[in-house]
């Protein structure tokens, strides 16, 4: 990876505690190169106030999206506050409409709390049944269990393409066509995978694909639902409002067309404006290189961590099986002290549950520490990392 790239991240130039900053916590959010920086900028002092300018841009960035995850059309891009918001939109219209008492919805331990309380709602309201994949002793999940899962009962399945704590890369596409030959559909949850790898939404045959603008190198506050076109039509609006109307009359309403009856109030219009922008930056590095990049970061993490005595690390053994995702225990000493003495060096990492409680108890410990990498990271983030868990451990081993 261009070593300038990290020039283009205005933040990462200042100190934490008297330390250059290193940040490793891009699962949570990733931070903002200049270009899109200053298209946001752009906008509030130039557009804001312009309406046709506005719509405009809005339907641009659609186009982009489009594009970026090659879906067939722009009706398909829905656009909404993140991920949380499309897998909840996902739940209470297509599943309420479609979920009976006695279907099953299908999910792994490893999904994110916005991947399972959805369907732990919609399973109640419905009385249907949440099943879960089981996981391998490495974290991954094996066909045969998928398909041991899956039955003709399956009327949803939903599974994160990108585990946010272990990084396993899970092979999405071959589980939606598992549950196409059982008559369900296939939610992909890609918060993880969009800032990562290049998405196909039409190789992958999946029927929902959501993602959020802030995880990589956009704004918060968008985040895009993709949707195959003729279930997006089936399916009713849960936000209603202006802008999504075609009339509204005293008793009843109709509904404008796709994508439009889904996005509810005032356009997100300068997030979109950033989304757009954030884009075209990682596109002129290319996804494929930030995945290799990511791998080559894995690995090297994960061996000079795996020399570190007492450490446990979570996840695939194999890089190439895991995103750029390091999660991580160092023995007797709880996750969030290892942050915080990371923290004091300058070292931003993440420490808890991550939302994503039941793989903590799958993996039986109730936190972790995780550091995650993105496409501003070089080896030498990797080696202040480690510097600083082994002064980690050398001051809790003298503390107690």
């Amino acid at each position: 990876m261009n070593p300038e790239i990290k020039s283009y991240f205005p933040i990462l130039n200042q100190e934490i505690n008297g330390h250059p900053l290193v940040y490793l916590d891009s699962a949570a959010t990733s931070q903002k190169p200049t270009p899109v920086i200053e298209a946001l900028k752009e906008y509030y002092e130039s557009d804001n106030s312009n309406v046709h300018r506005g719509v405009h841009t809005l339907e641009g960035a659609r186009e982009k999206v489009q594009q970026f995850i090659n879906a067939s059309s722009t009706q398909e891009i829905v656009f909404l506050r993140g991920t949380t918001t499309a897998i909840n939109l996902v739940a209470q219209s297509y599943g309420r409409a479609n979920v009976e008492e006695g279907d099953e919805i299908v999910i792994t331990y490893m999904e994110h709390h916005s991947n399972i309380i959805p369907w732990q709602q919609l399973a109640k309201e419905r009385g249907a049944v949440l099943k879960y994949i089981e996981l391998e002793e490495d974290g991954t999940i094996s066909l045969e269990n998928v398909r041991a899962a899956i039955t003709d009962r399956t009327k949803i399945v939903s599974m994160v393409y990108v585990s946010n704590v272990l990084g396993t890369m899970n092979p999405v596409k071959e589980v939606a066509k598992i549950a196409h030959e059982h008559g369900a559909v296939m939610m992909v949850d890609g918060a993880q995978a969009a800032p990562h790898l290049k998405i196909d939404v039409q190789d992958l045959d999946c029927d929902f694909f959501a993602f959020s603008g802030h995880k990589m190198v956009g704004p918060t506050g968008i985040g895009v639902l993709y949707g195959k076109k003729h279930l997006l039509e089936a399916m009713e609006p849960v936000e209603f409002g202006g802008e999504m109307i075609d009339f509204v009359g005293l008793y009843d309403s109709t509904w404008k067309e796709l994508p439009w009856k889904f996005e509810g109030g005032t356009p997100i219009i300068a997030g979109a404006v950033g989304l757009a922008a954030a884009i075209d930056f990682l596109q002129e590095i290319g996804l494929d290189e930030i995945e290799k990049h990511e791998h080559h970061m894995a690995a090297i993490a994960m061996d000079k961590m795996s020399a570190i005595e007492g450490l446990e690390i979570y996840g695939p053994k194999d890089p190439a099986k895991r995103a750029g995702i390091v999660t991580f225990n160092l023995k007797e000493v709880h996750p969030h002290d290892v942050a915080t003495v990371l923290d004091m060096s300058g070292i931003a990492v993440r420490a808890g549950h991550h939302c994503a409680q039941p793989l903590m108890k799958w993996l039986d410990v109730t936190a972790t520490a995780r550091a995650s990498f993105y496409l501003y990271n070089d080896e030498s983030d990797i080696d202040r990392l480690v510097e600083g868990l082994r002064s980690a451990k050398e001051y809790f081993s003298d503390v107690f």
